[in-house]
């Protein structure tokens, strides 16, 4: 298992090296910069020309990308251009616990609904429970998340004032932000485990179960779910990273001060070091999801040999 993690551990920083080599000359290849004027706000020139040598942008490109390469790797993700003594290191120092906290109720409230329901309408198929679970699986992932948001947001907090809209103040303000995020994994998480459910209920190793008088609850849980959680797994590593590193809409939507809304608005501002910094953080986080996605396969299944 060590040669194979090593592998992928290496493929993983090749990943990484190429995926931030593309975004770094994608956005030099755009017209503009951080600092170019813009209709409602002409910058004087020479304010430019200082800014640029400041940061380094009247530098040749080929020559800024070794200069952040050589910061990388040495842990610096670099100052932002649009917040001025502020380093792309303190923004995700800040943003990402806020980001991981929401994240991390989601993906708890995810499992603890979506596989009991998909476990549910695979045991009572064809019948109320399975087309009540499957009705709302098809909804959950066919609307698009910021339909989503701005429904609940509209129903429980704009209408019924049941709940805060903004910010994370409180307990009671993680309830939209973990439901919205929530909404489409409890969906397709249910669908994978009934799909899975139905094929494992119906191998001779549950048959067997049955008939040496093992409880169904027992042949469920312990049976049938251990081999049907795979496609679970799977889905989890690239879930895990997406939700903990923080969700654009929704916390741009909350007002939630996470990595997730300075990305969106790093993007806007061109703010090419905050670009990179997020990218490169996010890449780096679903290549080790992935990573302990493939070792959980090991220990959930022994079946499965970590060798290729």
């Amino acid at each position: 298992m060590g040669k194979y993690i090593l592998k992928r551990v290496a493929a993983g920083l090749v990943t990484i090296f190429v995926l931030i080599t593309i975004t770094f000359f994608l956005m030099h290849a755009i017209p503009g910069g951080p600092f170019s004027p813009q209709e409602e706000k002409k910058t004087p020139k020479f304010v430019l020309e200082i800014l640029n040598e400041r940061y380094g942008l009247n530098k040749p490109v080929w020559e800024q990308y070794l200069l952040y390469l050589r910061n990388l790797i040495q842990g610096d993700f670099g100052a932002s251009y649009k917040r001025a003594g502020i380093s792309v290191n303190r923004l995700l120092d800040v943003g990402f616990p806020i980001s991981a906290s929401v994240g991390g109720l989601t993906i708890a409230v995810a499992l603890g609904l979506g596989v009991p329901l998909g476990v549910a309408s695979s045991v009572k198929r064809g019948k109320w429970p399975d087309y009540a679970s499957m009705v709302f699986a098809t909804v959950g992932i066919s609307a698009p998340p910021f339909v989503i948001s701005v429904t609940l947001l509209y129903l429980f907090s704009m209408h019924l004032k049941w709940l805060p809209s903004l910010g994370l103040t409180s307990w009671r303000h993680y309830i939209l932000p973990v439901a919205c995020l929530a909404f489409q994994p409890i969906a397709y998480i249910a669908r994978q485990v009934r799909s899975s459910m139905l094929d494992a209920l119906q191998q001779d190793y549950t048959r067997t179960a049955r008939a040496k008088g093992v409880s169904e609850g027992m042949v469920i849980w312990k049976h049938a779910l251990k081999n049907s959680i795979l496609p679970v797994v799977t889905y989890l590593g690239p879930l895990v990273a997406a939700l903990l590193t923080g969700s654009f809409i929704v916390e741009r939507l909350f007002s939630i001060p996470g990595i997730g809304r300075d990305y969106v608005a790093s993007v806007g501002d061109r703010d090419y070091t905050l670009i990179m910094g997020m990218t490169a953080f996010f890449g780096i986080f679903v290549i080790v999801c992935n990573i302990i996605v493939d070792i959980c396969y090991a220990l959930i299944d022994p079946r499965v040999k970590l060798t290729d």
